[in-house]
C-alpha cells in the first residue's frame, strides 16, 4: 500500500514559511492612506511588477503541498546464463564477460515486449573484479551494448558475493523513493578471466594492526574456521548436505524447473568452433556422501572443507527486472514477488559464513516476521558449513524442506557477484508453484565478514492452500 508522508497538511502562511516560501505581509498591517495615495501606490506597484524579472529558482506555493509517497517494489522477471566452469576448459573460456550480461539484458526485454525500453530508468550491474571485460562501468556499457536507448543510464557496483543482491536493493530503494519507475539489476563474474582477488592489494595494516585474522582473506580458510567455531557441525554433516544439494538440483532439472530461467549463450572455441551453452556445467548428479568423504581438503591438512562441499569456481551472469507496483499495473507487467524488507550486516571477517544469520534477523525484524513465517529459504551455498551454521542457529534441520528446494551453488556454481539474483529467480519460480507459501527469503554470506538478506512476499499466496498444506503436514507426521 502507498504511504503518504507529506510533511504538513497546513496550507496557510506557516506552511508556506516552513516550505521555504516567503510570507507576504498581512494586508491588515498596512498603514492607512488617502484614496489618491492608494491609487498612486497601486500604479507604482503595477509598474514594478511588470518590470521585475521572474526568479525561476524561487520555490512556489505549490511546492509546500507536494506529497512524498513510498511505493511498493515488485520483481517482474529474473533470468541467467547457464553457469560454466571457470578456466580454459569451461564453456565460456573464450566468451567475454560483458557479452554474458548483455545477453541477459536482452532476454529480459525479449520476455516483456510490453515494456518500452525507454521506460527503463537505471541499469545496475555488479562485478567483484571490475577490470578488463568486467570494467569500464559495466552497467552503462552493458546497457549500450544491449541496444537500450542512450537515455538509459547505468552504473557498476561491488559487494563481493552479494553484488547482484546489492544492485537489487539499491535500485529498489530508488523505486521506493520515486527516483525510478523501472530498473534492471544483476551481476556478472567471469572467474576464468578474473580469478578471485585478481590484482587486489590488501593494506598490510589489516594484519599488522591485527584488524582481522590473516585467514580472513582466504574464503576456504574462513569455512574451516566455521567448523572450528561449531565443532558439532562435522564434515560428515557437510558432506551429507552437499550430496543432498546435488540430488535436489538433479530432481529440479529433470522436472523442468531450472531450464526456463536460462538464456542460451553462443560460445566460441578456437579448437571446437561455435557452440551453444544451454545448461549448467558443474553439476554432479549421483554424488554420495561416501564419495565426498575421500576428497582432499586443500585449505587445511586433515580439514573439513573440500571441493565437494563447497561451490565451484564459475562463469555466469544474472539479471532482474524491478518495477514500481503501480507502474507494473500500468504496463501490464506480471508480478512474481513483492519486496518486503532487506538488511545487510557485518560479522567477524575470519568467520564470514556467519553473515546470513544477523542479516536475516535484521530483515525479519524490519518485516515484523519470524523464521517460522518463511516458507522457502534460498541461501547461497558458498560452503556447506555456512548453510549448516544458519540452520543450526535458527533450529532448523539440516534437510529442512524449506532450504533450497531446487538445490544450490554446490551443484550449479557460484559466479560471485551474480549469485544474488539467481537466488531470487529460483524463489520467484517456486512462489508460482507454491500458493501455500506466503513469504520467502534470499540470503548469502559475503567476503570480509558480511551477510545480506531480502524478504519477499508471494503474490500467488492463497490462505486456503496454506491451511490445506498445514493439514496435510499434520496428517503425515501423525
Amino acid at each position: 500500500m502507498a504511504v503518504d508522508t507529506s510533511f504538513s497538511s497546513d496550507t496557510g502562511p506557516r506552511a508556506a514559511a516552513v516550505a521555504g516560501v516567503p510570507m507576504a505581509p498581512a494586508a491588515a498591517a498596512a498603514p492607512a492612506a488617502t484614496a489618491a495615495g492608494n491609487a498612486g501606490l497601486a500604479g507604482a506597484a503595477a509598474q514594478a511588477e511588470a518590470k521585475a524579472p521572474v526568479d525561476a529558482s524561487a520555490p512556489t506555493a505549490a511546492a509546500a503541498s507536494v506529497p512524498r509517497t513510498l511505493r511498493d517494489v515488485v520483481f517482474v522477471e529474473g533470468v541467467r546464463t547457464p553457469f560454466g566452469k571457470a578456466g580454459d576448459k569451461g564453456q565460456f573460456a573464450q566468451t567475454r564477460a560483458d557479452d554474458l550480461i548483455v545477453k541477459v539484458i536482452r532476454e529480459l526485454l525479449r520476455r516483456h515486449p510490453e515494456l518500452p525500453p525507454e521506460r527503463i530508468d537505471e541499469v545496475a550491474v555488479a562485478a567483484a573484479t571490475q577490470t578488463g571485460d568486467q570494467g569500464l562501468t559495466i552497467g552503462r556499457t552493458a546497457a549500450i551494448l544491449a541496444g537500450l536507448p542512450q537515455t538509459v543510464p547505468g552504473f557498476a557496483i561491488d559487494r563481493m558475493c552479494a553484488g547482484a543482491m546489492t544492485a537489487v536493493t539499491a535500485v529498489a530503494s530508488g523505486i521506493v523513493a520515486g527516483g525510478y519507475d523501472v530498473a534492471i539489476a544483476g551481476g556478472v563474474e567471469h572467474m576464468g578471466h578474473h580469478p578471485m582477488g585478481e590484482a587486489a592489494d590488501p593494506n598490510p595494516r589489516f594484519v599488522t594492526d591485527r584488524l582481522v585474522d590473516p585467514s580472513a582473506l582466504n574464503m576456504g580458510n574462513t569455512a574451516e574456521n566455521l567448523h572450528d567455531k561449531y565443532p558439532h557441525l562435522t564434515k560428515e554433516r557437510a558432506d551429507s548436505y552437499a550430496a543432498d544439494s546435488q540430488r535436489k538440483y538433479a530432481t529440479a532439472l529433470a522436472a523442468g524447473n531450472i531450464s526456463p530461467d536460462l538464456v542460451p549463450i553462443a560460445t566460441r572455441s578456437a579448437e571446437n568452433g561455435w557452440g551453444l551453452a544451454t545448461s549448467d556445467e558443474l553439476a554432479r548428479p549421483g554424488t554420495t556422501p561416501a564419495a565426498l568423504s575421500v576428497l582432499r581438503t586443500p585449505f587445511r591438512a586433515h580439514g573439513r572443507v573440500s571441493a565437494g562441499n563447497a561451490s565451484g569456481l564459475t562463469d555466469g551472469a544474472t539479471g532482474a527486472l524491478l518495477v514500481a507496483a503501480d507502474v507494473a499495473e500500468e504496463l501490464g507487467l506480471p508480478v512474481r514477488m513483492r519486496m518486503v524488507s532487506f538488511a545487510f550486516a557485518g560479522v567477524a571477517p575470519e568467520t564470514m559464513g556467519d553473515g546470513p544469520i544477523p542479516a536475516t534477523e535484521k530483515a525479519l525484524g524490519k518485516a515484523g516476521l519470524g523464521i517460522g513465517d518463511i516458507g522457502i529459504i534460498e541461501i547461497n551455498e558458498a560452503f556447506a558449513i555456512q548453510v549448516l551454521a544458519f540452520t543450526d542457529h535458527f533450529h532448523l534441520a539440516d534437510d529442512d524442506e524449506r532450504i533450497n528446494p531446487y538445490g544450490g551453488a554446490i551443484a550449479m556454481g557460484h559466479p560471485l557477484a551474480s549469485s544474488g539474483v539467481r537466488l531470487m529467480t529460483q524463489l520467484a519460480r517456486q512462489f508460482a508453484q507454491r500458493p501455500d507459501v506466503h513469504y520467502g527469503l534470499t540470503t548469502m554470506c559475503v567476503g570480509l565478514g558480511m551477510g545480506g538478506t531480502v524478504v519477499w512476499e508471494n503474490p500467488h499466496f492463497d490462505p486456503g492452500a496454506a491451511a490445506a498444506s498445514v493439514t496435510s503436514t499434520e496428517r503425515s507426521s501423525s
